[in-house]
């Protein structure tokens, strides 16, 4: 007799199913695990024999045999330790095996027989709902399994109370999805003194999802401008939520089993490897593009990256996804972010201040200035001066418009975006569908956002003096079409194309 327990393997955010076969043969007793397993899933034998002798169970003295199918399929991470031992419960006659094939299941064994977390219950959840089954996992994340929609969850604390359940001895309750608190004050836009320009553009960039360089000395608030930008956007939707949610499971950053409606912000070191920012390692893990997916990733101190880590983020700030190759695994994840990032304009920082630039000035700024391609700047919406804040603003009283009444604004711009490209999704893929004009292609934008005719003038002559490229008039487009957003404004108008070719960067690859 074979016991087969459903489960999943993950490539990417993508759950694919897993039959965990067990048998149980006369012979030399043995306990052997087969199927592409790594070495968490081969260690499962030495913790599932533990967790069941602790609730008092012994394995019979046969060859054991576990089969993870498809057996070319790699099998990676912990969570097989509950599916092995539900097996094996199985092929003892000690559970129902009628019952329990409407579950896939996963979770870790700890040796008392406690199930604790693991990573990916969502996209599981998500996988076994589609399949019109149920789905066991550790208790602490019953609530996110919950948010895959209508599903059975049994969420124990540990074997035996799962063991009670089947036999009809213990009810599990179905758990509930929950959302995380998020009530913690976020930093106010009110707090910096001065910096209207570049408060301006961080408001315009916020309300289309458009990538910014913030170019100033040290000193001047640019970090403090970058830190501020998630408390002027509008929560993430229901679907975004799920995505985001999604990535997180994978990466096992979903710590309380809870959805966030906060858009996420990541900040990673200048010096993070390619890895850590695309994505990889022995287990191609989601990277930190990944991690900000519906968010803002932002990078300070931006030339003191890696030239190969900065030159890796093209594709995905134009695909919006993030592919990591590898010899036995090809995985993509979504990586449709807003990049912020913040310079000095040579390495001293002072190039605007004869009296504290260094003695190289200007040749520094060029050979700092040049560890960033013309492509990559090509592909950054709007760059803006922050210049040194001086000390009138500095005794300026606070302002009198903070986050609250920018985030109304640029809430109000969202809305009209969402409602504009929602009826122009046609049959694009889930990936692929517009909700802001940052991911607006040139056929769509063609639609939506072509200027009056002052201000085609403009753009036309713009484009010739400037040498923007065909991406760089692209995006003055989108850029202007936010601008008419924010003023409630059907039409794009002169004014509102001089305003964002004013964010283009000069002496760059347009």
């Amino acid at each position: 007799m074979v016991a087969h327990v459903g489960t999943v393997a993950f490539l990417g955010i993508e759950a694919l199913g897993v039959d965990v076969q067990v048998q149980l043969a006369s012979g030399l007793p043995a306990f052997t695990v087969v199927g592409l397993p790594d070495k968490a899933v081969a260690e499962s034998r030495e913790r599932v024999r533990a967790a069941l002798g602790a609730i008092g169970l012994a394995l019979p003295p046969k060859r054991i045999t576990v089969n993870l199918a498809p057996a070319d399929l790699p099998k990676e991470g912990s969570h097989y330790d509950l599916p092995i031992a539900l097996g094996l419960l199985l092929a003892m006659d000690v559970l129902p095996g009628e019952e329990l094939a409407e579950y896939n299941a996963v979770g870790e064994l700890s040796l008392d027989g406690a199930l604790t977390r693991v990573a990916g219950v969502l996209p599981a959840a998500v996988a076994a709902q589609a399949l019109g089954r149920g789905l066991i996992c550790p208790l602490e994340q019953g609530g996110e399994a919950a948010w895959a929609g209508d599903l059975r969850v049994l969420a124990p604390g540990n074997l035996l109370a799962l063991i009670n359940h089947f036999k009809g001895s213990q009810v599990l309750p179905q758990p509930a999805p929950e959302l995380a608190d998020e009530t913690d004050a976020q930093l106010d836009l009110a707090d910096i003194k001065g910096q209207e320009s570049a408060k301006r553009a961080l408001e315009v960039a916020a309300a289309g999802g458009h990538n910014l360089l913030l170019i100033g000395p040290p000193g001047a608030g640019k970090s403090m401008l970058a830190e501020r930008l998630p408390g002027i956007l509008p929560p993430l939707d229901a679907r975004e939520a799920l995505e985001v949610s999604m990535i997180a499971s994978i990466a096992g950053q979903l710590g309380d089993g809870r959805l966030r409606r906060r858009r996420p912000f990541r900040n990673p070191h200048h010096s993070s490897s390619m890895a850590a920012m695309i994505g990889g390692g022995s287990r191609a893990r989601p990277g930190e593009v990944s991690l900000a997916h519906g968010g803002v990733l932002f990078l300070d101190e931006l030339p003191e990256c890696s030239r190969q880590v900065l030159e890796s983020l093209r594709q995905p700030l134009e695909s919006g996804r993030a592919v990591v190759a590898r010899a036995n695994a090809h995985v993509t994840y979504p990586a449709r972010f807003q990049f912020i990032s913040a310079m000095n304009p040579c390495r001293c920082g002072h190039l605007a201040d004869p009296d504290l630039a260094c003695s190289r000035a200007p040749r520094c700024a060029e050979d700092y200035q040049c560890k960033l391609s013309g492509p990559l700047l090509d592909r950054i919406d709007m760059h803006i001066q922050v210049p040194t804040v001086s000390a009138a603003d500095l005794d300026l009283p606070p302002a009198a418009e903070g986050s609250r009444e920018v985030a109304a604004r640029i809430a109000r711009a969202h809305a009209r975006q969402r409602d504009r490209y929602a009826g122009r999704a046609g049959a694009r893929p889930a990936e692929t569908i517009v909700r802001l004009n940052a991911h607006a292609d040139g056929k769509l934008l063609e639609a939506v956002a072509t200027p009056d005719q002052d201000g085609r003038d403009l753009l036309r002559q713009a484009t010739e003096r400037m040498r923007l490229s065909a991406r760089g008039h692209h995006r003055v487009l989108r850029v202007a079409r936010t601008l008419a957003d924010l003023e409630s404004s059907e039409l794009v108008h002169r004014v509102h194309v001089a305003e964002a070719l004013s964010y283009r960067r000069l002496g760059s690859a347009n």
